[in-house]
């Protein structure tokens, strides 16, 4: 057992030990030891290793608060995690930190998406595609937030197809916007977890980010921009042909989909199946599949996707 100072400078205390020394608390059950705050001092005590976990975590919630202005219990939760271990292994390293945002850090929650996000770090262009829950899109969207806010690209743009999942909606009131935007709407979810409403909406508005239907890409050229395909198993070849030939200078692209949920016609090929198999050995072009072992969701999420997957009834095959 050892004890030891960890004296606050350059942050706001307050800020560093949450309500009602939340925080501290959070640390103390994560760490099993005993902190003590006084003032611009904390005490901790408890096995040496422990302690110096403790305050790598203290630093790096120091450097949190000082870059977002804030500090969350999710932002404590992932610096924990990322703290190496006793032994001296660490799954996550700091430089895994896609994004900082007003809920918390955006972080690769996987192994598979940890392969994921050095892809694109590495490539420019990155195929992502597994089941439903993966992260797939919210982490596309983060690293392209990220690459926009380190100025390396002028713009983002977000894509889909417009095809219906399994139903027929028929007919839909309104303007071309008002048609479009459900097809659109986890995108639009994945922005608003990320970037302040208003800002989000000064974005849009001054078209910096751009949400529109994958049909609307045809015959442009994306300069310096970080693109993005979503749900692009319901993609046609021609389309994604068509898609992978728009990027221009200085851009990047990622392209996410689930194989097993295409709700194209039968007698249609899925653009990112034809994808896949012929672009695969391509220099600057990375595929990532991502497995259930990757399911970031709900728990029961990865034991649904299982038990439809141990099913011998492809519902997949059924539907018209």
């Amino acid at each position: 057992m050892v004890k030891q100072n960890f004296d606050i400078k350059d942050t706001d205390p307050l800020l560093l030990f949450g309500v009602n020394d939340q925080n501290l608390q959070t640390l103390s059950h994560t760490f099993d030891i005993q902190i003590n705050a006084r003032g611009n001092r904390i005490t901790l005590e408890g096995e040496e290793e422990a302690v110096r976990q403790v305050e790598r975590v203290l630093q790096d919630m120091i450097i949190t608060i000082n870059r977002k202005g804030s500090l969350s219990r999710d932002d404590i939760e992932t610096l924990a995690r990322l703290s190496p271990d006793g032994n001296g292994d660490q799954v996550h390293e700091k430089k895994d930190v896609i994004l900082y945002t007003p809920r918390g850090m955006v972080t690769p929650q996987s192994e598979g998406q940890r392969k994921y996000y050095e892809a694109t770090r590495e490539n420019d262009i990155v195929f992502a595609v597994g089941p439903a829950g993966t992260g797939k899109t919210y982490q596309a969207v983060a690293v392209a937030i990220a690459a926009f806010k380190a100025r390396q690209v002028e713009r983002i743009i977000l894509t889909r197809p417009a095809v219906e999942a399994g139903e027929h909606l028929g007919f839909l009131p309104g303007d071309l916007k008002e048609k479009i935007d459900p097809y659109l709407t986890p995108l639009y979810d994945a922005l608003h977890e990320m970037l302040p409403h208003d800002k989000l909406r000064t974005y849009i508005d001054q078209r910096v980010i751009e949400i529109a239907p994958l049909a609307y890409m045809r015959g442009r050229t994306l300069n310096s921009a970080y693109v993005i395909l979503d749900e692009a198993q319901n993609a046609t070849a021609m389309q994604m042909k068509m898609f992978l030939t728009r990027l221009g200078a200085n851009s990047q692209a990622i392209i996410t989909g689930d194989i097993t949920q295409i709700d194209l016609p039968h007698s249609t090929a899925s653009g990112l199946v034809n994808a896949i198999n012929i672009l695969n050995k391509i220099d600057g072009i990375a595929i990532c599949l991502l497995t259930g072992d990757d399911i970031v969701r709900h728990h029961l999420v990865k034991e649904i996707l299982k038990a439809y997957d141990n099913d011998g009834n492809d519902i997949s095959k059924q539907q018209d």
